[in-house]
């Protein structure tokens, strides 16, 4: 995994790691600043295709769709 993939992941990760520890969602989205719906959405990436896999082409997806409906002028 490349760095930059890495500053993408970890933090997504972590924030599924911290919620895991504490037993609490809403503490760990508090302490990582994410909302709960973020959360959710990142756990049923990760749940579907590891941590590698959905979290990372999820992001390209968006960056992509940002790019076809926002065309540099």
């Amino acid at each position: 995994m490349t760095t930059y993939q890495e500053k993408i992941i970890k933090p997504r990760i972590g924030l599924l790691k911290l919620a895991e520890q504490l037993g609490n969602v809403s503490q760990a989205c508090k302490v990582m600043g994410y909302s709960r719906d973020t959360f959710y959405r990142y756990k049923e990436l990760h749940d579907q295709g590891g941590e590698r896999g959905k979290l990372y082409m999820r992001w390209l997806d968006v960056k992509l769709a940002l790019r076809i409906v926002c065309p540099q002028i």
